[in-house]
């Protein structure tokens, strides 16, 4: 019976996460993919036992699909607010994306200061990192082939670290951000005629899903439980002054105000036996 409540439960998530159309998203993707390595997880504690292995599986396969359509989300959010900006979005893996700013609208032929028209794209793209902070942000500039190995090296270094910089300045936390140049190491095309050459010319923002991704509210940013603040705000139970307000025990004065047994003076002052004189008489 457990078996079967697992393969439903399992069966459930990855339904879920499937798109209306029969196939599978990355939710859906990411939530078989959890399942495989959740299961192996779980007979790691249980001698492989078939059920420590479903149980593994069902927990893996919910992170899998949470952190898939976290991922969802923010991509189809990228793509609508990028529309005619030149920027390229696309999802390279499950928990991966990958946006691509073109040399043609980021700097002027061998400077590394943004121009306008990147600095708007970076502004829409820092409101969307912020919205959804689970993930960190690699930024890799790129060359093409003209001039020599040291000077393009240096050149990518300094265009990777404007654009890290120029986010972290809108308000990007700093440390989910980090930089690198390679230069003319990584062309995506052969620098082969001047139009290959410029794709080549380029600074990518890989955005990284962090494990604890969409771990919330599903795929809603994870903001948006702490403007809420549940359950700091709410004061409980330091606000509500339990148990120390109200003064229990200490400010009734048990036992000691009552003055019992002292203050009643038995058995002393009734002089038992000693007054009546038994046996005495």
């Amino acid at each position: 019976m457990k078996k079967k409540l697992l393969i439903v439960a399992i069966s459930s998530i990855l339904l879920n996460a499937c798109t209306s159309t029969g196939g599978l998203n990355n939710a859906a993707i990411g939530g078989l993919g959890g399942a495989a390595v959740g299961a192996g997880a779980g007979t790691l504690f249980g001698g492989n036992d078939l059920k420590n292995a479903g149980l593994g599986a069902l927990a893996g396969a919910a992170v899998g699909a949470g952190i898939g359509a976290y991922m969802d989300s923010q991509e189809k959010e990228m793509q609508q607010s990028l529309q005619g900006t030149g920027v390229q979005v696309q999802r390279t893996a499950e928990n991966t994306l990958n946006l691509t700013m073109p040399d043609s609208i980021t700097f002027a032929t061998g400077s590394s200061s943004l121009t306008p028209q990147a600095q708007a794209a970076l502004n829409t793209v820092k409101t969307i990192l912020n919205q959804y902070p689970d993930s960190t942000i690699m930024v890799t500039g790129h060359t093409d082939d003209v001039g020599s190995d040291s000077n393009n090296q240096i050149l990518s270094q300094q265009r990777a670290t404007s654009v890290a910089n120029y986010l972290a300045q809108q308000g990007v936390n700093p440390a989910r951000l980090s930089k690198q140049g390679l230069g003319e190491s990584s062309p995506k095309v052969p620098n082969t005629n001047a139009m290959n050459r410029a794709q080549n010319r380029r600074v990518e923002l890989a955005i990284v899903a962090n494990n604890n991704a969409g771990a919330q509210q599903g795929t809603a940013p994870q903001q948006q439980q702490q403007q809420q603040g549940y359950p700091q705000q709410q004061g409980y139970p330091q606000q509500q002054g339990y148990p120390q307000q109200q003064g229990y025990p200490q400010q009734q004065g048990y036992p000691q105000q009552q003055g019992y047994p002292q203050q009643q003076g038995y058995p002393q002052q009734q002089g038992y036996p000693q007054q009546q004189g038994y046996p005495q008489y």
